[in-house]
Order: structure tokens, then C-alpha cells, then sequence
């Protein structure tokens, strides 16, 4: 299917974002911040932790009746995949101006990412999933994304993810950037029911 090289490119390109991200150091978005929590916890990678909490969302898709795409079943290994990977290429760095240009640097990569994996129509992310399902309950995204992201950016925090400024650049300029590259690289209609861009775009 022709829609699967763009559908692993923008996978690709959103792993490599949320893994500069982590390198950045000055904040993660909700997701992230409790992969990064949990792995701080456990004796496994960030992106391991993200493959495997990806996996136990898709659990909730039981319930609500998801349905799962081949687009589901590949954000939630190869994100995690990615993100290990890129941690591995790319070091720490002390340095504030290259710290914020790999902030930078993710949310570019994650915009044009986000763009090609949704605008491939092959099925949201295991998170997006899930709010999807509540919102054919009644239960509005806007609500639903703000109470599971707002839950799951606590409990990063608690549990010593990092939270700061990047997260507040993050979440302010992610939303438009998708949007803009959605419009750009939407492949059009498909059988398979589509996630509405994340304003936090974690590891959807």
C-alpha cells in the first residue's frame, strides 16, 4: 500500500522527536514526561517503557470498541523503537543553546511526523485511541485529552520526569505546527477511523 512508506517515515520522524526531546532536557509533554517517570523507575529504556504502556493502552480499545489499524499496531512499536535508537546516537549536552535546538529541532520533526502518520489514515496511536473511544461515549476530546493528560503528566512529574518551560513551548506551537503539516501531507479518506491532531502530540 502506498500509504505505508509515509505512514513509517513520520513514525520515524516522531520518535526522533520525542527523543530530542529528552535530550533537551527543559521539559516533555504528558506523555513523555511518564514514559521518562517510569523508566527512572525500572530497569528499562524510555522507549521500551513507551512500546509497552502503548501496548497496555490498547487494552482500553476492548471496551470501547476501537478499531485497530495497521497504523495503531506500528505507532506503538516503532515510536518506542526510535526513540531508543536516536537516545543512543544522540548524547547529553550541558550546553542551553543546543539544548533548546534540539527542543526546536523535535518540535519540527514531530509536526512533519504527526503530519505524515495521521495524514496516512491507517489508524490513530494507542492514546489517541482511547480518547477517540471516549468521545463516541459522549465524553468530549477536549475533556478526555485534558483529564488523562493532565493525569498522566502528574503522575511523570511525581514520579521525577522533567517539567518546565519546554513543556509550555511544546504544547504551544505543536498544535498549529500539525495542523499546517496535516494539511499539507493528508492522504485523504480511508476505512479506518481517525485521531483529531494532539495539541501535546506524545507518543499518540
Amino acid at each position: 500500500m502506498r500509504r505505508i512508506p509515509g505512514l513509517v517515515l513520520g513514525l520515524i520522524l516522531f520518535g526522533a522527536g520525542i527523543a530530542l526531546k529528552l535530550r533537551s532536557d527543559l521539559g516533555l509533554s504528558p506523555w513523555d514526561a511518564f514514559h521518562q517517570g517510569l523508566a527512572r523507575h525500572l530497569p528499562l529504556s524510555v522507549g521500551t517503557v513507551t512500546i509497552l504502556v502503548g501496548g497496555l493502552v490498547l487494552l482500553a480499545w476492548i471496551p470501547l470498541r476501537q478499531r485497530v489499524g495497521v497504523g495503531t499496531v506500528l505507532n506503538a512499536v516503532v515510536v518506542g523503537v526510535i526513540i531508543d535508537v536516536t537516545l543512543y546516537v544522540v548524547g547529553d549536552t550541558e550546553s542551553t543553546p543546543i539544548r533548546w535546538a534540539y527542543l526546536l529541532g523535535s518540535i519540527a520533526l514531530i509536526g512533519v511526523g504527526s503530519g505524515l502518520y495521521i495524514g496516512s489514515r491507517l489508524g490513530p496511536g494507542p492514546r489517541d485511541g482511547v480518547m477517540m473511544g471516549l468521545a463516541a461515549r459522549g465524553i468530549s476530546i477536549r475533556l478526555s485529552r485534558f483529564l488523562i493528560e493532565g493525569t498522566v503528566l502528574v503522575a511523570g512529574w511525581l514520579l521525577g520526569a522533567t517539567v518546565g518551560i519546554g513543556t509550555v513551548v511544546f504544547a504551544i506551537i505543536i498544535g498549529p505546527l500539525v495542523q499546517f503539516f496535516l494539511r499539507l501531507l493528508d492522504r485523504g479518506p480511508i476505512s479506518v477511523v481517525q485521531s483529531t491532531p494532539s495539541a501535546s502530540s506524545s507518543a499518540s
